[in-house]
């Protein structure tokens, strides 16, 4: 991400310290558990694509930073969500919210981040940005209720699979690159490839958290390795495998998959399975066609430095170790 950080690194200083102020609360907890997650670190790149965005479409002007606040805020608060459904433990390699104040505490202080979000949504001053960022918080809500009903299901489809992840994860990408591409009023058509920029770039990024949930260590990956096989997630490197494996394999991973409480030895055995049918391969192969894909639609911008810089940043969403 160094060239990205080139070009905004100041700007996404001044984001943390937006974000810091937006906190401002008479219930100390609030502030108290939304900067414990902030300073827990993070990639920032949803503020990070919303800059560039804008940067990419000329715009010079001072409501960006405030806007990429807005993001973190709504991504914040899907991370205080998740981590109480997933029943986390470890958010970032720390432990999580839900886990030091309890589920009560995360789930209403993501209630707080997602209603100040608005509030500040509507101080920037568009409409059309409050369109696209509301639209994507209710889509959202949306993916997780769909990725709840998926749970355990074992003949899901990969489609389905990807229909969860684009409004569940990627939506809420493409709306930080089309935000900034109306902040710098693009054409009609600038803003719909960012939209598609950030989509794809969205898919590849949770496709390489799914590889990652079996490959990387705890350490590395900053929350626990195989949590989503323990919560019944079926993710597309356990789709390949289910479609490619023996009877009696599939047996073994249903019955990991509906265990309450899953050992080494489970998490092992499933994992060896997945590696063993290339389930990995084959979501890092997606994962890279997406990456391909997002970077076409970069083509329609003048090849300046920071178009460079997003189609590293994409680059490195297949990179990364974490």
């Amino acid at each position: 991400m160094q060239a990205a950080l080139n070009i905004i690194g100041e700007d996404l200083i001044n984001v943390e310290l937006q974000f810091r102020k937006d906190l401002e609360s008479d219930v100390p907890l609030i502030r108290k558990v939304g900067e414990y997650v902030l300073s827990s670190g993070g990639k920032r790149v949803r503020p990070a694509l919303l800059l560039l965005a804008a940067r990419l479409c000329g715009y010079r002007g001072d409501q960006a930073v405030p806007l990429a606040s807005v993001v973190e805020f709504i991504h914040t608060a899907t991370l205080l969500h998740d981590d109480v459904v997933d029943s986390a433990t470890l958010r970032r390699g720390l432990a999580s919210a839900n886990t030091l104040w309890g589920n009560e505490a995360s789930v209403l202080v993501g209630d707080f981040l997602f209603s100040k979000s608005f509030s500040l949504m509507v101080g920037v001053g568009s409409l059309d940005i409050l369109r696209v960022l509301s639209s994507a918080t209710t889509v959202i809500a949306e993916g997780e209720v769909m990725q709840l009903l998926c749970t355990g299901e074992m003949n899901l489809l990969e489609e389905r699979y990807v229909e969860v992840v684009r409004s569940k994860t990627a939506i809420l990408m493409s709306a930080a690159c089309e935000a900034g591409a109306i902040l710098g009023n693009a054409t009609p058509g600038q803003q719909k490839a960012m939209a598609d920029f950030g989509m794809s770039l969205g898919i590849a990024f949770q496709l390489m958290d799914d590889t990652l949930d079996y490959i990387a260590t705890e350490e590395d990956f900053g929350k626990s390795i195989g949590h989503d096989l323990e919560e019944g997630k079926i993710t597309l490197p356990l789709i390949h495998t289910l479609r490619h494996c023996s009877a009696d394999e599939r047996s073994i991973i249903e019955a990991v998959v509906e265990k309450d409480e899953m050992t080494l030895e489970d998490f092992r055995q499933v994992s060896g399975l997945v590696l063993q049918y290339g389930g990995i391969t084959y979501t890092v192969d997606a994962a890279r066609r997406n990456i391909h894909e997002c970077q076409t639609h970069l083509e329609q911008f003048e090849n300046t430095p920071v178009r460079v810089a997003l189609h590293e940043l994409a680059e490195y969403v297949v990179t990364r170790n974490r």
